[in-house]
C-alpha cells in the first residue's frame, strides 16, 4: 500500500493564521488505528496537507471550522479504522492520485500526473478526468457517512486576481461533478480555492508548477460516524 501517512502532533493558536507542526515520537511506528488513539484530529495538518507552506492565506473562509478535531481515545481508533480501509479502497480504484491517510482525514490530491487535470485557462472536467472521478465518487457512495472538502489551486502564471478566479472555477466544477453530474448530496460538500497563494512546489520549474496546478478532495467523518465512534467505544 503507497497510501502516505502523515504522523503529527500539532499545537494551534489559531488555525486561519498559523499552525505550527512536530513529528511525535510515540506515533512514528504507530498503525492509524493506534495514531488515533494517541493524537485524535486536531484539523491543523490537513491544513498543512492542503495548504502547503502557506496556511491561511487567500481563498474564501476558514477551513478549520470544516476540518477540526472530531475525536480522540478509543473512538478515535475507531474512526481510524474506517478511514483507513477508505483510504485504501480509493488508492486500489484511483492508482496515480497521491492518497495521505492525516489525522482522523484522508487526503487525495489531484494533479496533471494523476487523472484529474484541466486543459491550460479552462475549468471543465475532461473525459479523462470525469472517469477518474467517477471512481472517487463510487468510494464517497460506499462510505456516506463523512463529509468532503474540494479545494482548487493554481501555480504562479498570471496574475493573483486571475488565478483565484480560476481556482474557484475548478474547484466549483469538481464538487458540481460530484453533486450535480453524479448525484452525492451537496450537503456533504464545501469548497473553497486558493488561487496560487499555497503552492507545494516550486513555481520557478515547469515540474513545481505541474505540482501546483492540483485539486484536493479532503474526506473527514461527519458528526454520525463520530458519534456512532463513540457509542461503540463506550460499550467496550
Amino acid at each position: 500500500m503507497k497510501t502516505i501517512y502523515r504522523k503529527l502532533a500539532i499545537v494551534s493558536l489559531a488555525l486561519a493564521t498559523l499552525v505550527f507542526f512536530t513529528n511525535c515520537e510515540a506515533t512514528r511506528n504507530a498503525n492509524n488505528s493506534q495514531k488515533g488513539a494517541v493524537i485524535g484530529a486536531a484539523g491543523g495538518a490537513i491544513l498543512g496537507a492542503v495548504l502547503g507552506n502557506n496556511i491561511g492565506k487567500g481563498g474564501n473562509g476558514e477551513l478549520g471550522a470544516v476540518i477540526g478535531g472530531v475525536a480522540g481515545g478509543a473512538a478515535g481508533a475507531i474512526i481510524g479504522r474506517q478511514m483507513d480501509k477508505q483510504a485504501q479502497e480509493i488508492e486500489n480504484e484511483i492508482p496515480g492520485a497521491q492518497v495521505e491517510r492525516v489525522d482522523d482525514g484522508i487526503v487525495v490530491t489531484f494533479d496533471e500526473n494523476s487523472g484529474v487535470y484541466f486543459d491550460t485557462n479552462k475549468y471543465n472536467i475532461n473525459a479523462a478526468s470525469q472517469a477518474t472521478l467517477d471512481k472517487l465518487t463510487g468510494v464517497l457512495r460506499e462510505y456516506p457517512d463523512t463529509n468532503v472538502l474540494v479545494v482548487g489551486h493554481t501555480d504562479s502564471t498570471g496574475s493573483d486576481e486571475y488565478n483565484m478566479t480560476l481556482s474557484k472555477q475548478r474547484a466549483q466544477s469538481v464538487t458540481s461533478y460530484f453533486t450535480n453530474t453524479k448525484g452525492l448530496s451537496s450537503s456533504r460538500f464545501t469548497t473553497n480555492w486558493y488561487g496560487e497563494q499555497s503552492p507545494v512546489a516550486d513555481n520557478s520549474t515547469a515540474e513545481g508548477r505541474a505540482q501546483n496546478r492540483r485539486v484536493n478532495v479532503v474526506i473527514v467523518p461527519n458528526e454520525k460516524m463520530v458519534q456512532d465512534a463513540e457509542n461503540e467505544a463506550n460499550k467496550g
